[in-house]
């Protein structure tokens, strides 16, 4: 195999890892949101210049580049999208603005809800007088009640070019039981603007991009596809054409949120939001798999945020119950990873509302000006600033001195905050990390309390430029005992995608009952209305896969389904135990199936079969599965790891209620074997280890580090 490279866009940095000739080198290039690509050419021309290459000569040689961006978060936040039209059924104009009961509360940070004066919802990314409905009319079974009219779509098709619709966004009741109304819609506007015309308009429907019930959330999962494609083509596309001029002769491998990757034409734009901290997570899957862990923690510190998620049973397992995109709820099938503002560059701050509370993110100073210690022009206090001050950082040493930090910039925004605070700047500083890892710990403890796990027992895997900065007091906050972290921890997301398959989710829904007290024999008995949806996704899949260059044979399927008893409002996601139903046996092994995550999750006397079982979503997952990276084995050498030790500092440990002289050690010097007790720092490249009292830090035969408490 030929060589690979693995980017992924952050908010602060843009990572990257490459792997050729047997060697693998990383490089963290600043994040240019004005044009992301520039970043991505960046990080690859450092890699190439490492393995003495040239950008062309290394390309060459390329066999997949994997690429996880934040182009669809940037074109949300910014609003940069098109203006575009949306068509819906005559006298459902207001659905998108009345939304759900929740939707002013969707999105929003945990400190926003709380300010409910202040909260407003979402301004729609297609404003009501962009919104027109036509005459038509089907049943919930999908029947015909009111035929759709040409003239009448040509009408309204009209009002929206008029008002400069740049696109059209098709979302009809119903649809996604019977497609021809909004298929209908399509021609017309085909006919109207066909592309031979400078006029020509893309065009999206509901029907084809999320053939789900629930108008609200699949109407925004087809808005906000419309709403990325544009931006996300033009720049996709521009990169792609760049690398082929350099020499890349292959397509560019785009990572999903759905837990895999595609080429860049098969891949849908609303998929890629948030696909880097997916890669981190199947990375971590890969990693626990090959240390036999049952239940991990995954938690990546970056300069922008904190992001976190559950490997159980060496897999990424969970699926987000209430996906939420920027301010949008979706029911798209998106890996669960939470994310908080809390990471390097997050802002410290006093709530005045509350009484000069401190308060650490959400908003953060992110790569350009960056925390004050950058001294390119940002003066509020950050969580980098607080590091700086309490001695963890080396301001002479920081990304391997690629980035010199001014320490007196550090202590002066710090100092903004200390004195309304009645604090010594130090004090502040430890405050600003004892409030982070507080917000850190509760958000997790929440999410594994709530699918009925302990976090005792769990191991931690740290990673992320700041996550093995901070790792030993978070987790110390979870009563936890052991950490896992890497060398390549802060382009560890990078490195995740390469241990990823291809693959691709199909969804559908369609009710049907599995079990009720009034059926004969009470199982379903005819499995064909079942079998038959199974087989329409597969085939869906099978030439998505076919236009990849794979055979059927290749293809690996698994089927989740929601699930719920009777017309309880809301639903329960399975892995389903078998593909398609074959006989009443198969139907009772999947009402089992369902009933044992229901009662895991809510409770033993949670369960209720006697109302009835229903099937109301069906997700077929379909992957190739690809070569895996092999990890180096070292021989174990000696404990004693005093040929690393680099020099001293004094460092502010909480545990000793002050400064002390501390041992630094150089991790490049580190070897397999080598044990360090706390409190200790060691120095890499691209992040810093701080080993507190009461610790040990050691490296494992993978060159990870292991870090217990003693």
């Amino acid at each position: 195999m030929g060589a690979t490279v693995d980017i992924d866009i952050g908010g602060t940095f843009t990572d990257c890892v490459v792997v050729a000739d047997g060697r693998m080198v990383r490089q963290k290039t600043p994040t240019t949101r004005y044009n992301l690509s520039v970043g991505f050419r960046r990080a690859i021309e450092g890699a190439a210049h490492e393995l003495d290459l040239s950008l062309e000569e290394l390309l060459a040689q390329v066999d997949v580049i994997r690429y996880s961006t934040t182009l669809a978060m940037n074109t949300l936040i910014e609003r940069s999208g098109p203006k575009l039209g949306l068509i819906t059924t005559a006298g459902y104009e207001h659905t998108m603005l009345i939304g759900r009961a929740r939707q002013w509360a969707d999105g929003l940070h945990p400190t926003e809800i709380k300010n409910m004066s202040r909260i407003r919802k979402p301004a729609p990314l297609i404003p009501f007088e962009m919104t027109v409905g036509v005459r038509e009319r089907l049943d919930c079974f999908g029947h015909v009640i009111i035929p759709l009219s040409k003239d009448d779509v040509r009408e309204k098709l009209q009002i929206l070019v008029d008002r400069g619709a740049k696109g059209f966004v098709v979302s009809l009741l119903w649809s996604f039981l019977n497609p021809t109304h909004e298929q209908l819609v399509r021609d017309v506007i085909e006919e109207e603007y066909p592309d031979r015309y400078l006029g020509n308009l893309p065009i999206m429907l509901s029907s084809e991009v999320q053939p789900k019930w629930h108008e609200y959330p699949r109407t925004n999962v087809t808005i906000l596809n419309a709403y990325l494609q544009t931006e996300m083509t033009a720049q996709l596309s521009g990169l792609a054409e760049e690398l082929r001029e350099r020499g890349y002769q292959r397509p560019l491998t785009i990572i999903n949120n759905v837990g895999g990757m595609a080429k860049v034409a098969r891949t849908r734009a609303v998929d890629t939001y948030g696909a880097g901290p997916v890669a981190g997570l199947f990375g971590a899957g890969f990693l626990s798999r090959l240390y036999g862990f049952e239940k991990v923690i995954v938690s990546d510190m970056g300069g922008t945020s904190f992001d976190f998620g559950l490997v159980t049973g060496g897999e990424p397992s969970f699926y987000r119950d209430w996906p939420v995109i920027d301010r949008w709820a979706t029911e798209s099938s998106m890996i669960e990873v939470s994310t908080i503002g809390a990471g390097g560059g997050s802002i410290a701050w006093l709530n005045e509302t509350m009484g000069n509370r401190l308060e650490v993110g959400p908003r953060s100073a992110g790569s350009n000006p960056g925390p004050a210690c950058y001294d390119l022009g940002g003066t509020q206090p950050t969580v980098t600033d607080a590091d700086v001050v309490l001695g963890y950082l080396n301001p002479a040493n920081f990304l391997g001195g690629k980035i010199q930090l001014n320490r007196d910039r550090a202590i002066e925004a710090i100092g903004s905050i200390a004195g309304p605070l009645g604090m010594t700047v130090e004090e502040a500083a430890a405050a600003i990390r004892k409030v982070v890892y507080a917000n850190m710990a509760s958000v997790i403890a929440k999410e594994i309390l709530l699918k009925g796990h302990d976090p005792k027992a769990f191991v931690l895997f740290a990673y992320g430029g700041a996550g093995p900065t901070h790792c030993c007091h978070y987790a110390a906050h979870l009563r936890i005992g052991k950490i896992v972290t890497f060398p390549y921890a802060s382009v560890f997301c990078a490195l995740g995608g390469s241990t990823m398959d291809l693959c691709h989710v199909y969804e559908k829904s369609r009710h049907i009952v599995l079990f009720s007290p009034k059926l004969p024999g009470g199982f379903l008995a005819d499995c064909t209305p079942f079998n038959n949806i199974v087989a329409e996704l597969k085939e869906s899949a099978f030439r998505d896969m076919a236009s990849e260059g794979f055979r059927p044979d290749q293809v690996n399927f698994s089927l989740d389904l929601e699930m719920r008893y009777g017309f309880q409002l809301n639903t329960t996601r399975i892995s389903s135990p078998v593909v398609r139903l074959s006989d009443r046996e198969d139907a009772v092994a999947l009402f089992e199936a369902f009933n044992a995550q229901y009662k895991r999750r809510y409770g033993e006397i949670s369960a209720t079969p006697e109302a009835g079982v229903n099937i109301e979503s069906y997700y077929l997952i379909a992957r190739v599965l690809l070569a895996k990276p092999a990890l180096p084995v070292h021989e174990l050498g000696a404990g004693d790891a005093y040929a690393a030790l680099c020099g001293h500092r004094r460092a502010y440990w909480p545990e000793s209620a002050g400064f002390a002289p501390t041992h630094v050690y150089d991790a490049e010097a580190l070897r397999a074997g080598n044990v360090i007790s706390g409190p200790a720092i060691v120095e890499a490249r691209d992040t810093t280890y701080v080993v507190p009292p009461g610790w040990r830090y050691a490296i494992d035969r993978y060159f990870n580090g292991i870090i217990e408490r003693v």
